[in-house]
C-alpha cells in the first residue's frame, strides 16, 4: 500500500480551508462580522461552504473524467459518463433554501465518495486515492453540518 504523497495530502487538506471557515464563520457571529469586514459576504459563512463546495464538486469531475482516461472500451465510456455527475449535481441540486441547498451538497458529496471506490476499484485511481478522499469527505461533511443543523 502506498503512502499518500505528501503533494496531494498538503493540498487536499488546504483544499479544506474553505469549509472550516465557512463553518466556523457561520457558528461565531463575531468572527462573521470580522471576516465580512475584511473579506465580504462572499467569503463567510455558509455561503462561502455552498460555493466553494459546488466548485470543488465540478472540480472532482474533472479529476474522474481524468482517471476514465486510463480505462479503455466500454470501462471507459462509462467512466466518462459517471465523472460528469458531480458537476451536473452541483448545477442543478444546489440551489435555493440554504440548508436544503447544504443537503444536497453534502449527497453531492457522500455520491462523490462512492464514484471515487468505483475508479479506485477499478484501478484507474492511485492505490492511495481512497484513503485521501474518505479523510477529505469527512471533514467536509462535517462543514457542511453546520450549515445543515446550524
Amino acid at each position: 500500500m502506498q503512502p499518500i504523497p505528501k503533494s496531494a495530502l498538503i493540498l487536499g487538506l488546504a483544499g479544506l480551508i474553505p469549509f472550516v471557515w465557512g463553518a466556523a464563520t457561520a457558528l461565531s457571529p463575531d468572527l462573521a462580522r470580522t471576516s465580512g469586514q475584511w473579506f465580504g459576504p462572499l467569503f463567510t459563512g455558509t455561503y462561502l461552504s455552498l460555493t466553494y463546495g459546488t466548485v470543488i464538486l465540478s472540480f472532482m469531475s474533472g479529476v474522474l473524467w481524468g482517471f476514465a482516461t486510463r480505462a479503455e472500451g466500454a470501462e471507459a465510456a462509462i467512466g466518462y459518463a459517471l465523472s460528469v455527475i458531480p458537476a451536473l449535481w452541483a448545477f442543478f441540486m444546489v440551489n435555493g433554501d440554504p440548508a436544503d441547498a447544504a443537503i444536497n451538497l453534502a449527497a453531492g458529496f457522500a455520491g462523490l465518495l462512492m464514484l471515487d471506490w468505483h475508479f479506485w476499484k477499478m484501478g484507474t485511481a492511485p492505490d492511495w486515492w481512497l484513503r485521501l478522499r474518505l479523510a477529505l469527505t469527512g471533514a467536509v461533511l462535517l462543514c457542511l453540518s453546520v450549515a445543515i443543523f446550524g
